[in-house]
């Protein structure tokens, strides 16, 4: 591993890729510890320090590596890109002109990739209107009695409100750099700098609330976890397919063999998010209902608020599953794949092209995708578990969508830099 590192950057291109990229990173850090204008940072590292804020906000506050809370210029991070992205793929699915661009090639995935900036800058408007009026109200850190800004006048309001939409629009051009200059995908390096940038803290924070043989039992369990979702991530069903010979003119062509790799967690980290974000809905609206004693808002507060509740936990679960489920059919066509083979001469040996590949296609998928569903269920389910064994905070280091979010990213960014080394005839990371 370190004499691939030493390789990397004794090559001059690529050690100037990963500098670039480190470079967009100090700035993208920077950016989101400087304080939004009109914001009392005093009032709100005091309120941050007093408050264990487990309300509604985790998985912004996530993915924005705590920014949220503090009201910086990035405060909205990178969501307002992977909601907007998360919106065109269905949308991909369900509006025949999307579907169309989708099948231009290059031209038309520029154009979806377009559609999505702008509704990006849409979400960013919207969430950055509802964090700023919350932070107005007081209801942002629940708990807090302070006032978070230093006044509640309208232009402070706009001014704030354009700083973080803004800096949604700043993020989203630092992860292109990062893309067509650096090395890798660069939202997914951008989300990947964001999760990690808490963990130090909590990691502290385990070792300082719950003493230091707990946090090497957490860390000992943590790097097991971290060897699990290593080894899913990386298991996939490989079909074989065959292409027939053609003779075309004088010369023959086909007659090669390759495969179509399932992965088993082919969706992902979206069914997590999914479900994360449709349980914060009932969450959000007992917040927002004034009257506290209604039947369906003492519900939502006992059942649905906190992680600790085993309805919850069920609920959460189910959720995953559906969105597995949900997420893998829109993303993989079966129907499409088999007349792309019966298109071009291949075929799986032992299965007639067209309807029997089709329905072979989606039999195997369906197999597969139950095995990830529950992997993705019990990552997700590791910090609500650890959160009733051992009063831990929600944000538990190990598990979730943080972890599969490190996992994922590092595995496909090391693989790019492995790539790019074997072309130069070094040895890579992963051998």
């Amino acid at each position: 591993m370190l004499t691939a590192f030493a390789n990397a950057f004794r090559t001059p291109d690529l050690r100037r890729k990963l500098l670039f990229v480190l470079g967009i990173i100090v700035v993208f850090r920077a950016g989101s510890q400087i304080p939004a204008p009109g914001v009392d940072v005093g009032n709100v590292q005091s309120c941050i320090n007093d408050v264990d804020n487990t309300g509604i906000y985790n998985l912004i506050n996530l993915f924005s590596g705590g920014a949220l809370l503090q009201l910086t210029i990035f405060a909205l991070g990178i969501m307002p890109y992977i909601t907007a992205s998360i919106i065109l793929q269905l949308l991909v699915v369900v509006i025949p002109r999307l579907e169309a661009l989708k099948k231009e090639g290059q031209s038309g995935q520029t154009k979806i990739t377009q559609y999505t900036r702008y509704l990006t800058l849409g979400l960013a408007l919207l969430q950055a209107t509802g964090i700023v009026a919350l932070a107005r109200s007081g209801n942002l850190l629940q708990g807090c009695t302070q006032p978070l800004l230093v006044d509640d006048s309208t232009q402070t309001f706009l001014v704030m409100v354009i700083t973080m939409t803004a800096g949604t629009a700043v993020i989203m051009w630092l992860g292109e750099l990062i893309t067509e200059r650096g090395v890798g995908n660069g939202m997914s390096i951008m989300i990947f700098t964001q999760v990690i940038a808490t963990f130090p803290a909590v990691m502290w924070a385990v070792g300082k609330d719950k003493g230091w043989w707990t946090f090497s039992l957490v860390l000992a369990i943590g790097l097991v976890i971290v060897a699990a979702v290593i080894f899913i991530e990386q298991a996939q069903r490989r079909i074989p397919v065959q292409y027939a010979r053609r003779m075309v003119g004088r010369k023959m062509f086909g007659g090669s063999s390759t495969y179509i790799p399932l992965k088993v967690n082919q969706a992902g980290v979206i069914p997590v998010i999914f479900a994360s974000s449709l349980l914060y809905l009932p969450a959000m609206a007992a917040q927002f209902n004034q009257n506290s004693d209604s039947p369906w808002v003492r519900f939502i507060n006992n059942y649905l608020v906190r992680g600790n509740h085993p309805l919850y936990m069920l609920t959460f679960f189910l959720l995953i599953v559906f969105f597995t489920y949900f997420y893998v059919s829109i993303t993989f066509n079966p129907q499409e794949v088999a007349d792309n083979m019966k298109k071009y001469g291949g075929f799986i040996p032992g299965i007639r092209a067209g309807k029997p590949t089709e329905d072979y296609l989606s039999y195997v998928l369906s197999r597969i995708t139950l095995p990830g569903a529950l992997y993705l269920g019990l990552i997700a389910l590791i910090p609500l578990i650890a959160l009733v064994l051992v009063n831990a905070n929600q944000n538990f280091p190990f598990g979730g969508t943080s972890i599969l979010i490190m996992v994922g990213v590092a595995l496909d960014t090391v693989k790019q830099i492995e790539s790019q080394l074997q072309q130069r005839n070094y040895e890579g990371f992963l051998r």
